[in-house]
């Protein structure tokens, strides 16, 4: 769901960008270290314990055998993520570790973990920084703001400019929201559009149903539908809209698709920044 926090939390345990990672939400829990492990968490911000020291976020943290990490709640957002030297070992399935959990199938027996699941990590691909490197907030999405932007839909030409004059008011995530999309509350979008023959959907996708209450389309989107896709989230500012908890608001901005692009560029750059802060820490060690 945020794939920004996923990439940096890796990089702060020295594992490729793409490692497998637990994406931890809704309560509490505590993973318990079979052997040493460097550790890092990311995403949203949580109140837990490393072997009974409280843990900062963004931030190198090294495990020893026999420590366990309690994460007691989550303060803000709604997706943490935390990464493993070596990344979670668990096979490969269409070019991915991830679990898809309405499919049944990836991860851990395609299923969400319980008490006393084991997880085996892989061979570490490169040293992690030492302990105590942090990330720079100035490299991080503006998670606070709640502010997304948007560039035009493949039908946006089938709204009058009242819709998108709505469209750029504030919305309430709802509490009928997963990973497969987020609908939003508040102002009705006019719209007399029938559905439309089926066509492609993207993860940032905006759909408007014939009630006129958005639906933002997430990770484990259809990768097809019928409804009309007024806009679409910027990459850049996906992790944002997916750490908006139910009842959270969203206020959307528009821009151009070159922007949108920009944006792209600059959210890949400040991850290549992280990256290379860490490997620097490891001279400075």
């Amino acid at each position: 769901m945020d794939s920004f926090a996923l990439a940096a939390a890796n990089a702060l345990v020295g594992n490729a960008l793409n490692a497998a990672v637990l994406e931890w939400a809704l309560g509490g829990g505590t993973l318990r270290f079979d052997s040493e492990c460097t550790v890092a968490l990311a995403g949203a911000r949580a109140s837990g314990t490393l072997g009974g020291a409280a843990v900062a976020p963004l931030t190198t943290l090294r495990a020893a055998k026999g420590d366990e990490l309690t994460v007691d709640h989550l303060d803000s957002g709604r997706f943490l993520y935390i990464a493993l030297s070596g990344g979670i070992d668990v096979p490969i399935v269409l070019h991915s570790r991830s679990t898809y959990l309405p499919g049944r199938f990836g991860g851990l027996d395609g299923r969400m973990l319980r008490h006393g699941d084991n997880l085996r990590l892989g061979e570490a691909a490169g040293t992690a920084p030492p302990p105590g490197f942090h990330v720079p907030a100035d490299l991080l999405p503006a998670y606070a703001t709640g502010v997304v932007h948007i560039s035009p839909g493949p039908q946006s030409d089938l709204f009058a400019d009242d819709a998108w004059r709505t469209i750029l008011e504030e919305f309430r995530v709802s509490s009928a929201s997963d990973r497969t999309g987020y609908r939003l509350e508040g102002p009705a979008l006019e719209t007399s559009i029938p559905a439309l023959p089926s066509d492609a959907g993207c993860p940032g996708a905006i759909q408007i149903p014939g009630d006129g209450k958005p639906i933002a389309l997430m990770a484990d989107a259809p990768t097809v539908g019928g409804y009309p896709k007024m806009a679409v989230v910027s990459e850049a500012d996906l992790p944002i809209l997916a750490q908006r908890q139910p009842g959270e608001t969203v206020r959307f901005e528009l821009i151009s698709i070159e922007q949108s692009q920009r944006a792209a560029r600059k959210r890949a750059s400040d991850l290549h920044t992280i990256r290379h802060l860490a490997e620097s820490s490891l001279r400075r060690a």
